[in-house]
Parts: structure tokens; sequence; C-alpha cells
């Protein structure tokens, strides 16, 4: 299979994720201060994801909907759906999403992380700046990278073009598996520079899989703090050269504490494997059941002692003081019996002074109320209502009685057709009414 047609078999796991985030209301008032138009009630959040279940499981970064108060996903094919938040875990910025498409979808593979190697081709699939699905080339530049976003930090780094709206979408490796969640990027500026990072994928995998089952992932714990044994650190022991991760502090009546392990104790291996660095150590503890009995080698007083430990679930309370999910904001949503629009007949004065051509008829927009729905979609003064659906309207008496109407039909939503203010930097060959979809009742 060449690259093009493992492209094409690829895209229908990858989405795009859209979400609403409530502005605050000093971030409103200070917009509302520096503006004549109104205040918008939302901001857009733009990110990537991908299909690890057919039955609409779909995982992406916990910073593409913290905060969102509404979500939406759009498939390869341009099918456009609701999705909404099961679990997230945002020490490790990962989170599940749940989507009722009305039929199974394609979903990813996973492949094994733990055998990608530096200059392994790659590919990235996801939403760049938000401009939609897009896919791009490139190698492993690195792996283990530790970029100072958590304590288990084990990036891949990628020279595929990654930028802001990619996060949370899938790094592909060239059989068509998932190796990665594209997650991060360090740039001088706020475009790629050859510097991408993604979350493994048997980090990504452990953290979805728990998460498809409960919104508590059940980290394991000993209860033991853990640094690197710096090159200082080594010599301080009396160590010939630098290695395993030195206990700095221990909890009382923990597992460590309860199997002996001492702060100035240096963990060596886990059940005889030895960990790259503390962070693959905790890793490795996080990642063991619960219950499950290990043995723990340390270094001390230059002896080795393997010492059994019982692992135990991280205490929720702990792990909540950092990790406890938000509940977002909901905007103050607001729809008046007139919606919000103050609006005047367009005489001989009103239609000079907006450099209005007599061909359009209708009712100018001389105000809009903040905080509401017509606000939030774009409505501002200077605008010429011409028509509510079909009808034609040209005093405010028309409009009201058609929005009577329309709400006596219980429609939620009504169309306005508008002719926008003037813009002098518009091209005029794309000037021109627009459709405003409004809604006649709030839904909040």
């Amino acid at each position: 299979m060449n690259q093009a047609e493992l492209v094409r078999r690829l895209l229908p796991t990858v989405v795009n994720i859209t979400g609403h985030i409530a502005i605050s209301a000093a971030e409103a008032k200070s917009q509302a201060a520096s503006s004549t138009d109104p205040a918008p009630l939302f901001k857009t959040a733009a990110g990537s994801g991908f299909v690890v279940d057919p039955t609409g499981i779909i995982a992406t970064n916990w910073h593409v909907v913290d905060g969102t108060y509404e979500l939406f996903v759009t498939f390869s094919d341009g099918e456009r759906v609701p999705a909404h938040l099961i679990g997230a875990a945002r020490v490790v910025d990962i989170a599940v999403l749940k989507v009722d498409a009305g039929h199974p979808l394609t979903a990813i593979k996973w492949g094994d992380s733990s055998k990608v190697r530096i200059g392994d081709p790659v590919l990235a699939i996801g939403n760049p700046l938000g401009v939609g699905l897009s896919v791009t080339a490139g190698i492993v530049s690195a792996v283990n990278r530790n970029i100072m976003e958590s304590p288990v930090d084990d990036f891949i780094q990628t020279d595929a073009p990654i930028n802001h709206g990619n996060s949370g979408g899938p790094l592909f490796d060239m059989n068509g598996e998932v190796i990665g969640m594209n997650a991060a990027l360090l740039s001088p500026t706020a475009a790629s520079a050859g510097l991408g990072f993604a979350i493994p994928s048997d980090d990504a995998r452990f953290i979805v899989e728990r998460l498809m089952r409960s919104s508590w992932i059940r980290p394991g714990w000993i209860g033991a703090k853990v640094q690197p044994v710096t090159p200082d650190i080594a010599l301080g022991l009396h160590m010939s050269e630098p290695r395993g991760s030195i206990v700095s502090w221990v909890t009382d009546d923990s597992p460590a504490d309860i199997a002996g392990i001492r702060t100035g104790d240096v963990i060596l291996r886990l059940d005889g494997i030895a960990p790259s660095d503390d962070r693959a150590l905790i890793r490795g503890i996080a990642r063991t059941p619960p219950g499950q009995t290990v043995k723990v080698t340390v270094l001390r007083d230059g002896q080795e002692l393997t010492l059994p430990v019982v692992i135990a679930e991280w205490p929720k309370t702990e792990w909540e003081a950092v990790d406890a999910p938000t509940k977002a904001e909901l905007p103050h949503w607001t729809v008046p019996a007139d919606l919000g629009l103050k609006l005047e007949p367009l005489t001989p004065e009103l239609r000079a002074k907006n450099e209005l051509d007599p061909g359009w008829n209708g009712l100018l927009v001389s105000g809009v109320e903040q905080g509401t729905d017509a606000a939030q979609r774009g409505v501002k003064p200077g605008d010429v209502l011409l028509q509510i659906g079909a009808t034609p309207v040209s005093t405010a008496v028309d409009v009201q009685q058609q929005i009577n109407r329309l709400r006596a039909e219980k429609r939620k939503v009504a169309l306005f057709l508008i002719l926008p203010k003037r813009n002098p930097d518009e091209n005029l060959a794309f000037a021109g009414p627009t459709w405003y979809a409004l809604r006649l009742v709030p839904e909040f």
C-alpha cells in the first residue's frame, strides 16, 4: 500500500473537535469597553481526536475540551455530531468523548510505542489552526522527551509539522497504527518549528481504556516521592555512576513505608526491570493494578535490598487535588421577546449616513442588547434586516409579528436575511446579504 492509499484509509478514523467556552463577565466587560460591537458570549476552541471504539468513543487532549460547555465532532466526510465528555486525566492531558453517530465508526488500531525508533517515518493527521483535516509527514526525531508538562513526561518528538489545532490528533506509523497522540509543540513563534511532541500510544492507550470504564483511572501508588540521581547526588552517595531514582519522602503507613523503603534509598529496579529514569518508575508503578505485589530493588548504604511492595490505589482525594474535573461555565444567554434588536425604518437620512444603495429595503439595526443570542451570532449596529425567512420586513411591528408567529409554531430558530454593515476593506465581489440563524428560545 502506498502512502496516499494509507492516508485515505486512515482519514475516517480522525475527527475535528470544536468546543464553545463561555467568556467570563470580566472578559466580556473588557471587550465591550474596547469596541462598539456587542461582546460575544463564547469563544471557540478547536482541536483534533481519533476514534478508539466503533461505538463512538473518541480520544483527545484534555486541553482541547477544557472549559467547554458544548462540543461537536466533525468527521472526514463532513458529518457533524454533538459530543460529550465521559472522562479525563488532566495530569497527563488526555480526555475521552462519546458521540452517537447512529452507525458504527471506523476506529484506529493502536501501535506499540515501545518499538518506535528515531528516524521512523510518521504521519500526523489533525485540524491545524482550524483549517480542517490535514495530513503532514515526517520522522521520529527523538523519544522519551521531557518537556516539563507532567511528572511522567515520555514524549515522542517529531518533525512532522504540528500546529495549534493538531492537539489530540493521532501520530501514525507506516503500518497505519497509532503510536502517539499529538499534544504539544515548542516554537519561538505561534507556528510549527519542527518540534512537535506526542504522548506515546502505550501511555495513551492505558489512560483511554481506563477512562472508557470509569472517570477514575485508579493509578497504582506506593507513597514514595522520587527524583533522579544526578551526577552530584551519585557522588554524595559514593555511587560509581548515576543510576536509579532516589527516595526523597515516604508517606506514613503507605505501601512503601510498610515495605520498609526509607528516605535516601535509591530505587534501582521494579520487578527486575531498571526504569530509564524517575518518570519511567512512576509510570511503571501507576500502571500496576492495585493489590498486586511487586519486587522493588533499592540501594542502601552500598548494599542492594529487594523489598516486596503491595501496590495500592492512588488516594483519590490526593489525585483530585491536582486532577479534579472542572465544571464548565455556561454563558449567560438571553433571548428577549424582541431578540434584543433595536430597529429603525430606513429614512433617506439613514440611507445616506450608512451609504446604502436605494435598492435595499428593510430595517436598520441601530442597537443590539449585550448578552443576547443575536449579539453572539454577530448582528451589530449598522446592519440592515431585509427579511425573516421568505417574508420581507419594513417595520418593527412586522418583525415582532413574524417572531411571535414562529414561536407559536414552536420553532426554536428563525432565519434572518441581513445585509451586514459595510466594511470599507471588504471585497465588493463577496459583499451582500447573509443568513443568520437566531434562536427564538434560550437553550440553556
